[in-house]
């Protein structure tokens, strides 16, 4: 199916008819009001400020008091956040919306700081005693043991404050730079013999052209496009993870990553046990990176030539046949899952056009209830289909998460790509059934595109971000030698899959997690996402009836219990290097067929 109908823009009106609104300013308004409101309420209980009272009928009081407006507040917050971000990401040069964003930083402050005070409150409190005297503390039992836990590692009340007001000019602002210096980079390009000035994203997205040319072009400018921007980011990056260094340490971790561990409910074991098998994949990822070169009638391929398409498919996935597609192969699993993506589609949550000033690569957000929005920069190819479902699959987790409040929403990264994996699998598989042997090569290709940034790229990205926080400690590190670390590691996970010669020494530039003081080690969560993803697909396979009937409450479950306790309702030890090379079997075949395929094609 061929249109010409412009990609969808996301509709927001569901919340307010526009930033320059009364309803809008009303709304904004309300929000900052009432956290100053809970403010006042944490004062006038001297919350976080003195130990607790013993757990009797006052106590209860104003424990359930404190945490059903601590919640509501939180949850109305993050709609107003949503729906500003909404309007940042897709133009990144909008005054109104970076000017209401940076008047809300203030109210945010106020918030981690309302949150750091419950937080060392609740590390206060006799746990258990608490649970068996109040619903409100049984429903939230995992937030709160957890919340007893990170009290031992917060600083002085003073400490904390001072940290989270300085907070808006260090690691937020630093991030905000890198957000907005990237999305309104302008680079020049030469396609066919004319001069073009394109944004960024656009640039990024001819390494998926056709012509080699094209895409050599392409990387040389986007290198050059770096190279004009890497003093401030540069400056950006030290900032960061220095301010990380020293809150780790203030807060008594040994180290960032042992915090990260924390923060996305998993240890040292399960983290070491996954990147052993993923360094026992590599072999394969290279296996498929040397026959993706042949198919291509090159010796090696270059950093460039990564999501080089291959095969002769002339199919474009339109947007509208990619809606259709994943409707009606999200209701081979269930209608309820099939009916939420129709939903998605018919009330515009999808913002898919790419245009100047909008943020590259996709996301899904919740905005509000049981309503999420998605950004991607559509491209018609299996590839944007593949990433409509995977960014839809978030919003169906979110779905699934609607009914609890938010404490008990807030789930780890590790577990956030449990619906997002397994909804993209059932498309690829779904494709693949219906393909001929052509495009099978074009959707296989796809598929290990993405599985070898998730296994291999992101390996080199933690090795990456590990040799940094070592570096950092003595002191800042120059553009030559982040460059230098990101070349390295790079050749570490690759290997001979690639030219040596001819990497990307400039993406600690490129991508935007490492710019995020609060979520260091913004990388391997995603590996563990789509591996655990990938196991629990197996399962549904083995065992169709009994997964469905488990999956949606796992889903619901995934801010209220850690990520091995939710594996073992499946009978999935994640301290088994078993299950992590299972699910890499699942690529390795996909390794398999696609070398079969391009074999028989002939390519």
């Amino acid at each position: 199916m061929t249109t010409s109908r412009p990609l969808p823009r996301w509709d927001m009106t569901t919340v307010y008819p526009g930033l320059e609104t009364p309803e809008f300013a009303e709304g904004f308004a309300q929000t900052v009001q009432n956290i100053a409101d809970l403010a006042h309420l944490f004062d006038q209980y001297a919350i976080g400020e003195k130990p607790s009272l013993p757990v009797e009928d006052a106590l209860i009081q104003v424990f359930e008091t404190i945490t059903t407006h601590y919640n509501t507040v939180q949850e109305d917050t993050r709609t107003l956040t949503a729906y500003i971000n909404s309007f940042i990401l897709t133009d990144s040069q909008n005054k109104i919306a970076q000017a209401r964003m940076s008047e809300l930083q203030g109210a945010l402050v106020t918030l981690s700081l309302l949150a750091t005070r419950y937080t060392a409150w609740v590390g206060s409190l006799n746990i258990e005693n608490l649970i068996q005297h109040t619903q409100i503390a049984r429903d939230h039992a995992y937030a709160l043991y957890r919340a007893k836990e990170q009290a031992r590692h917060l600083m002085l009340p003073g400490e904390e404050a001072l940290t989270a007001e300085l907070n808006v000019s260090n690691g937020t602002a630093w991030a905000r730079l890198h957000g907005n210096i990237t999305s309104q980079l302008v680079v020049d390009v030469e396609i066919d013999g004319q001069h073009k000035e394109l944004p960024m994203s656009a640039v990024r997205n001819l390494a998926y052209d056709k012509s080699r040319a094209v895409r050599t072009m392409a990387y040389t400018a986007e290198i050059k496009g770096w190279e004009r921007v890497a003093v401030p980011l540069v400056a950006a990056l030290n900032s960061i993870k220095s301010e990380v260094l020293v809150t780790t340490k203030r807060r008594q971790w040994p180290s960032p990553l042992d915090a990260s561990l924390w923060v996305n409910s998993i240890d040292q074991q399960i983290l070491e046990t996954m990147l052993v098998a993923a360094r026992a994949a590599f072999p394969a990822f290279r296996r498929y990176l040397h026959t993706k070169a042949r198919a291509l009638n090159l010796t090696r391929l270059a950093w460039y030539d990564l999501f080089a398409p291959i095969g002769n498919s002339n199919r474009l996935w339109e947007f509208e046949e990619a809606a259709t597609f994943i409707i009606e192969q999200f209701g081979t699993y269930s209608p309820r899952l099939s009916n939420f993506a129709a939903r998605a589609f018919r009330e515009r949550w999808i913002d898919a056009e790419p245009r100047a000033g909008k943020r590259d690569g996709a996301l899904c957000m919740w905005l509000c209830g049981d309503q999420s929005r998605v950004m991607a920069n559509f491209k018609p190819a299996f590839a944007g289909v593949s990433t409509l479902a995977h960014e839809l699959g978030h919003g169906y987790h979110n779905l699934n998460l609607t009914r609890r409040t938010s404490l008990q929403r807030s789930h780890p990264m590790t577990l956030a790509e449990t619906a997002s994996i397994f909804c993209e699998t059932i498309i690829r598989q779904a494709a693949l059934k219906q393909a001929n042997r052509q495009e099978q090569v074009v959707i296989l290709e796809a598929a290990l595109q993405g599985t070898c940034q998730i296994v291999v790229d992101i390996s080199s990205r933690f090795l990456f971000e590990q040799r940094v926080f070592e570096k950092r400690k003595q002191r800042e590190l120059s553009i030559e030698e982040l460059n230098q670390l990101m070349v390295e590691t790079q050749r570490e996970t690759y290997g001979d899959g690639l030219d040596e010669e001819i990497l990307h020494p400039y993406m600690w530039a490129v991508k935007q997690h490492y710019y995020n003081a609060n979520r260091s080690y913004y990388n391997y969560p995603y590996m563990f996402g789509q591996l655990f993803g990938l196991g629990l697909y197996a399962r549904y396979q083995q065992e169709p009836e009994a997964f469905k009937q488990g999956y949606d409450e796992l889903l619901s479950s995934t801010g209220m219990a850690d990520a091995a306790t939710l594996a073992a309702r499946f009978g999935i030890d994640l301290r088994s290097e078993a299950f992590w090379q299972n699910s890499l079997d699942i690529i390795r075949h996909d390794i398999d067929q696609f070398e079969v395929a391009v074999e028989e094609m002939g390519i």
